[in-house]
């Protein structure tokens, strides 16, 4: 028997981030974790280790490597051998070792901001220098979505005097939640490989699919471009156990995969057993009518807040995500009309009482965004948009 979605689960009082960030009279709808239990077969597995009550060394198995490799071709006719994959524990590590990898010191890594914040992050962690081809901006009347400049993605490369080693791509985009076209991808792709670029493919909300959506990933496009792509995928999103810490790299030339291994083993970047556990079980297709059920009521709340904010909030505009449960919301309007101050977030967070991610976390041309989780109840998404709705009538 399915879960109901819509069923309210306090997560006050326990450890979690999202709820014990602020206080108790804001509602959190930011860091991307949904309010759902995960999958009960997740659960009986998790259990049955607890009730075992032995918590001892554990490294990934050929059987998870299996899993992860059935699951590429069972969904996309990616033929991926189990020992391309290799387990990391989250998608942020995994990103941030393909970078010592792939780059020298002082080499560069190119990104499309606005985007996932930990991306801003990888040039001072790892000595890398950051280059930028930002994503253009396209408003409408009630929407706004983005194109991929290909005269800033060009002038990217090489860019502030570094030769670019690495791009690093989101893709479904967070927080645009754009799935890119195979044409899309395909010169991206062909761009990097004119450059002599490695790819690292961040497709952590790839099953996170909206309204039919399709997703493509980069690497199964093409030998060529797979030979020079790492592909991260994760159960964490998808299932909701994003505190398990547990991700995959799938990397089909071998001496790519041989650089990273080093890395994760110099880092000592190994993934806790209970992450393993989860991580099988979820992928394993036993929970795929949990996520059909999730998909639906992702995109009957992603519609929802399209079409409230079309009704109600006049002078905001929102993305239409074709993946995963975040809606990109432009204030820009409601700020340079000085209704709106110092800035979104805090505005929100002072006037309506709700938590988002602030626009500026996610580089250049965000600051009058602000980030909204719809990953949670239909009653708790309603409120949240009622009380922004006040705030800004005020």
């Amino acid at each position: 028997m399915l879960p109901s979605f819509d069923q309210v689960i306090d997560r006050r009082g326990t450890h979690s981030l999202k709820w014990t960030r602020y206080g108790n009279d804001i509602l959190p709808l930011w860091v991307a974790d949904m309010d759902f239990p995960a999958p009960e077969p997740v659960r009986q597995v998790l259990r049955a280790a607890i009730d075992h009550g032995i918590f001892g060394y554990e490294l990934p198995s050929l059987k998870l490597a299996q899993t992860v490799a059935s699951r590429m071709e069972r969904l996309y006719g990616w033929n991926v051998a189990p020992d391309m994959v290799i387990a990391t524990p989250g998608i942020v590590a995994g990103f941030k070792a393909a970078a010592r990898a792939v780059c020298q010191p002082g080499e560069g890594v190119l990104i499309q901001p606005p985007v996932y914040h930990p991306f801003l992050e990888v040039p001072e962690h790892t000595g890398t220098v950051g280059q930028l081809a930002p994503l253009r901006q396209v408003n409408e009347r009630h929407t706004v979505r983005y194109e991929i400049d290909w005269a800033a993605f060009e002038a990217g490369f090489n860019s502030n005097g570094a030769r670019t080693a690495m791009f690093l791509l989101c893709h479904p985009h967070n927080p645009t939640g754009q799935i890119y076209s195979r044409t899309e991808l395909e010169r991206m792709a062909q761009i990097c490989l004119r450059h002599g670029v490695v790819i690292c493919s961040d497709e952590i909300h790839s099953e996170l699919l909206l309204g039919g959506a399709r997703h493509l990933p980069l690497a199964a496009i093409d030998p060529e471009i797979s030979r020079r792509t790492i592909t991260l995928v994760s159960p964490s999103k998808t299932f909701n156990q994003v505190g398990l810490f547990c991700g995959f790299a799938i990397i089909p030339d071998p001496d790519l995969r041989s650089r990273y291994k080093r890395v994760i083993q110099h880092l000592a970047l190994y993934v806790n057993s209970l992450g393993l556990m989860a991580a099988d079980v979820a992928l394993s297709g036993v929970c795929d009518p949990w996520l059909d059920a999730l998909r639906q009521h992702l995109t009957a709340n992603r519609d929802c807040v399209v079409d409230f904010v079309s009704r109600e909030l006049q002078g905001v505009r929102a993305t239409v995500p074709d993946a995963t449960y975040l809606a990109w919301l432009d204030f820009g309007h409601l700020v340079r009309a000085g209704r709106i101050a110092p800035g979104p977030h805090q505005f929100l967070l002072t006037k309506a009482k709700v938590g988002l991610n602030p626009g500026a976390e996610f580089g250049p041309g965000g600051e009058p965004f602000a980030r909204l989780n719809f990953g949670c109840p239909r009653s708790t998404l309603t409120e949240a948009l009622r009380r922004i709705a006040r705030a800004l009538a005020t």
